[in-house]
């Protein structure tokens, strides 16, 4: 099934115009068909209706996407070859010189005007492929953190060995021109980036990215990992010891990722969980957990006498209940000074399979021995942390430990990142990462396993899902990506920013937003368990969906479509919607005849959509689609890669629809059949096309777009199909639908799309037959109808109202899991608190989530909400009611007007209740979770409740060759080169493993 779409914009004024223009429409939309249908019939025979395969879809949607990131994956591999062999050859020196472009210092000059070291002149040039950033593709450059030295010996040798990367970015770059940043993380902390950029500083003029702290870098250098953290919160810990250890804490959580499991213990005289309702379990690394975790060590206090002997125990009793793979106790003390080797003895050795990592805190040495035996025999790693900042350096050493026996194997696993804002471009794009790492081929270095750095590229999300073309899809169908933990990648309903203020800002949580979050309809999470499993079928749901930023609710039956996307984590779902998204239309018409209606000037079609890809060859980048569908078909760029099915069903579309253009202009013309307050007409169909006319004498222009600006205000959607098309398809035939867009009402007038749609059913005899007239009225400025209300409004204005809103429509409950809610700033709870109250006044979801709590001092935190909408109930053709008003009482009558969405409302004006009722006007549109009500175990089991996970397959935790002792000397207070290893120890540190 499918529809094209008439719409007029009318500018309402009055009610008694309102109706006048009502009636009349109902004849110039005949008229309009009759021109549709006339011209369809001279084509009818071409015509065919397929029905939609959708496990046949889904796979190739996934196949499609496979091959597009197998060539990224490709990409990474020949960058890490590449590196790998540079370094072979590379001779290290201690005492080499060699300037390399900073992307920090870059066309900089000093108070001379000469060039700053490490500077000079460094080519940018903007680049619409990479956000119109400038940018250098000519060659890479390098980005080193403030914390570390940018002469630094080990930098300088790293530096020069890696430009050898520079030919592979390029070549890289020419073989596939969808790449965007690629990248070296070295070890040693520096960061070569491709294209080069000029590097931003924070407002302090600190640089503190590093890349051997983001996801791709560790996911990559590592394998899953358990993780117990132990902290001495003993007496001798007070002041600056406790401030170091919690800053430990942090940047070991900030090392973990989804793949990770974590927790947290202190002791003294006795051991406690930092998180009581997690006590005996490790809970899933997850962003929520980790932030929730911060907030309680930053509640840590210290007292009594430090005994770790029990902490130990208990640690690798959680561990015992974990997998099987990198196993871990850190230890955060400034002493051990009690007998603890038999705790290893009867839970450690002699296999060692948890390595335990040691971290001394403070300036004293009294206790480093006990620390560093502790380490030594347990495969781990000692370091003396003796201020702030010797912390991020120093916990980073752990990742190298643990890397060790999968560099030893050069086993080059490949990973995948979940979804993240771009924070190379500082875009607010999602983006996920693939990356390898790069290990030492020496000879004298294999048995030591050193990790030279990660290599990686970023995809764009939304080029991705591209991939999965919106018209194959239907009015409401889409398409979405989950990782191996169950959270979104791409979803229509993600939701990742929030407004603070003017500004948008990520959310906290917005990369760990899971598929029962947005599809809530899946309550046993059949779906969700089916997709993170990797596992391939289908499945149907009846849901509730809301549209116009959740104003108005659609019941749907979907049909849901799964399968693996095989070589990364990913599983891609689409959803089709029973009714039009069932069906597929195509229409034949020559290249020529579509063509030259397809160029008519009150023709465009939709910008946003792929039906040429203008992305690949640069001399494209700045073709609208309709200059590339052009200059495809007439043969002046026949390399185009272009969409033929899409391309066909727009030339069919054009070729329809062509008489509207004469008609319209007809009746510009006759005067006498143009009504007063019509402003705007225009029609739109399922292949994006949008035929446009503005009547003389518009004061506002109406935008010649298929997506108004409310439709495109979600970056992050790819939901291509505008509002009013979508909730026309879904009204019953032969009725008129008012609809009011929201953006449209802050002026002085009012804007109402009057919409016109031709349903098209399986046989082909029936397409266009019947109509359906969709359009919505502004009642005084107080009332409007429709699928969904917002209730708010009308119980500020009036009793008698809310009493009407009672009799007519029906209340439906949604649920929003991403808000963003008010919270007390002095209150510890989840990260996402369903045991929170929150009472605001009856506003639209997204506004009191994003403007209701956004006041100077308000701290906006992640919340789950439940909140109403309102259906209209068709079977109420007439309702009245008495409301009593103080000394009076004012009577109502509400009337369905027929074929339309429409309730005449009248109410007796002898009798003024405004004053009566301004003190209990607000209704409670946020249900939550009353913590005075609920106990805390309610909280608890939604905290430490585990969805279903699926732990990367590879795992490299045992090596026999990790037990060899790395060369060590603590006779100088200096750094000692080694060539064995050509990295750097401090005196006060030691490992064995």
């Amino acid at each position: 099934m499918f529809k094209n779409v008439l719409v007029i914009i009318l500018n309402a004024t009055a009610i008694i115009t309102l109706f006048y223009i009502f009636f009349k429409q109902i004849f110039l939309f005949k008229l309009n068909c009759v021109c549709v249908l006339k011209k369809y019939k001279d084509i009818e025979g071409t015509v065919k209706i397929e029905e939609v395969n959708g496990d046949e879809l889904v796979k190739r949607f996934a196949e499609e996407m496979e091959e597009m990131l197998g060539r990224k994956m490709k990409a990474v591999k020949r960058l890490a070859e590449a590196a790998e062999d540079a370094d072979l050859d590379h001779e290290y020196n201690e005492t080499l010189e060699f300037d390399y472009y900073n992307s920090m210092l870059i066309n900089t000059v000093d108070e001379d005007g000469n060039p700053v070291p490490l500077g000079g002149e460094f080519t940018l040039e903007e680049n619409e492929h990479f956000n119109k950033l400038p940018v250098n593709i000519q060659q890479s450059n390098i980005q080193v953190p403030t914390n570390v030295y940018n002469r630094d010996p080990d930098i300088l040798n790293g530096v020069y060995m890696s430009e050898a990367l520079n030919d592979v970015f390029a070549d890289n770059f020419q073989e596939d021109p969808t790449l965007t940043w690629q990248y070296f993380g070295s070890s040693t902390g520096f960061f070569r980036l491709y294209p080069g950029i000029q590097w931003t500083p924070d407002e302090n003029g600190v640089v503190t990215f590093d890349c051997r702290n983001r996801n791709w870098y560790i996911q990559a250098a590592t394998s899953p990992k358990d993780v117990v953290i132990v902290v001495d919160v003993s007496g001798s810990m007070k002041g600056l010891r406790l401030t170091i250890a919690k800053h430990t804490i942090n940047t070991i959580l900030d090392t973990l990722g989804e793949n990770d499991f974590v927790n947290i213990i202190a002791y003294s005289d006795y051991v406690r969980y930092v998180e009581p309702c997690f006590q005996g379990t490790l809970v899933q690394a997850d962003l929520d957990n980790r932030e929730h975790f911060k907030l309680l060590v930053e509640q840590l206090h210290v007292k009594g006498e430090g005994k770790v002997k029990k902490a130990m125990k208990e640690s690798f009793r959680i561990l015992n209940e974990g997998s099987l793979c990198n196993q871990a106790i850190m230890l955060i003390t400034d002493g051990a000074m009690e007998d603890f080797q038999d705790v290893f003895q009867e839970f450690n050795w002699p296999e060692r399979r948890v390595r335990v990592f040691t971290y001394l805190i403070g300036r004293e040495m009294t206790f480093a021995e006990n620390v560093k035996w502790i380490a030594c025999n347990n495969k781990g790693y000692y370091t003396h942390v003796s201020t702030l900042a010797d912390v991020q350096e120093n916990v980073m050493e752990y990742l190298h430990v643990l890397s060790r026996p999968m560099v030893i194997n050069h086993d080059h696993d490949i990973i995948w990142t979940e979804a993240y804002m771009d924070s190379v471009a500082q875009s607010l794009l999602l983006m996920t990462s693939v990356a390898m790492p790069v290990f030492s081929k020496k000879r004298e270095t294999l048995s030591h396993g050193i990790l030279l750095g990660v290599v990686g590229t970023d995809v764009a999300l939304r080029e991705l899902m591209r991939v999965a073309t919106r018209y194959k899809l239907g009015v409401h169908g889409y398409a979405y990506l989950i990782t191996n933990n169950g959270y979104i990648l791409s979803h229509p309903d993600l939701r990742p920013l929030y407004k603070e203020g003017k500004k948008l800002k990520p959310k906290p949580n917005y990369n760990s937003v899971d598929l029962s979050e947005v599809e809530w309809e899946d309550s046993e999470e059949k779906l969700r368990t089916a997709m993170v499993k990797g596992e391939t079928g289908n499945l149907s749901l009846d849901v509730k969906t809301s549209v116009d930023k959740g104003r108005r609710v659609m019941f749907l039956k979907n049909d849901y479509y799964y399968t693996v996307i095989n070589e990364t984590p990913f599983s891609l779902g689409i959803v089709l919607s029973q009714g039009y998204g069932q069906y597929i239309f195509i229409g034949n018409v020559s290249v020529e005849e579509g063509l030259h209606d397809l160029l008519a000037p009150d023709l465009t079609i939709a910008n946003e959509w792929t039906y040429c890809e203008t992305d690949i060859d640069p001399a494209h980048r700045k073709l609208s689609q309709l200059q590339a569908v052009e200059q495809y078909l007439t043969g002046k760029e026949p390399d185009l890669e272009c969409d033929m099915q899409l391309l066909q069903q727009t030339l069919f579309d054009a070729v329809v629809t062509a008489p509207m253009e004469a008609y319209w202009n007809a009746l510009m013309l006759n005067v006498s059949s143009m009504d007063e307050g019509i402003e705007t007409a225009f029609l739109g169909t399922r292949s994006g096309l949008i035929r446009f006319l503005r009547y003389a004498g518009i004061e506002k222009r109406i935008g010649k777009s298929f997506l108004t600006s409310t439709d495109k205000e979600n970056m992050f959607t790819l939901d291509h199909f505008p509002v009013w098309y979508r909730r026309a398809a879904e009204y019953p035939a032969g009725k008129f639908l008012y609809y009011m867009p929201r953006q449209d009402t802050r002026g002085r007038r009012t804007y109402l799309y009057l919409v016109y749609a031709h349903p098209q059913n399986k046989t082909n005899k029936q397409i266009l037959r019947n109509t359906i007239y969709d359009a919505q009225p502004n009642m005084c400025g107080s009332l409007e109808g429709g699928q969904g209300i917002n209730v708010g409004r009308y119980c500020q204005r009036s009793n008698t109202v809310c009493l009407f809103v009672c009799s007519c429509f029906l209340r439906v409950s949604l649920f929003d899991y991403q808000a963003m809610c008010k919270m007390n700033s002095h209150s510890v709870s989840s990260a996402r608190p369903l045991l929170s109250v929150c009472t605001v006044k009856s506003l639209p979801i997204q506004k009191y989530s994003q403007n209701q709590f956004s006041k100077k001092g308000d701290i906006l935190q992640p919340c789950d909400t439940e909140y109403p909408s309102f259906v209209y109930e068709p079977s109420v053709k007439e309702t009245n009611s008495i409301i009593k008003c103080g000394r009076c009482q004012k009577m109502f009558v509400v009337q369905q007007i027929p074929e339309s969405n429409l309730l005449m409302l009248v109410v007796q004006a002898d009798c003024d209740c405004s004053k009566h009722v301004q003190e209990n006007h607000t209704m409670l549109l946020l249900l939550l979770l009353d913590p005075a009500v609920h106990n805390s175990s309610v909280k608890c089991d939604r905290m430490k409740s585990q969805k279903v996970r699926r732990r990367p397959e590879s795992c490299h935790s045992y090596h026999a060759q990790v037990s060899i002792l790395p060369h060590h000397d603590t006779s100088k207070n200096t750094y000692i080169h080694t060539t064995l290893l050509k990295r750097k120890y401090y005196n006060n540190k030691y490992y064995k493993n």
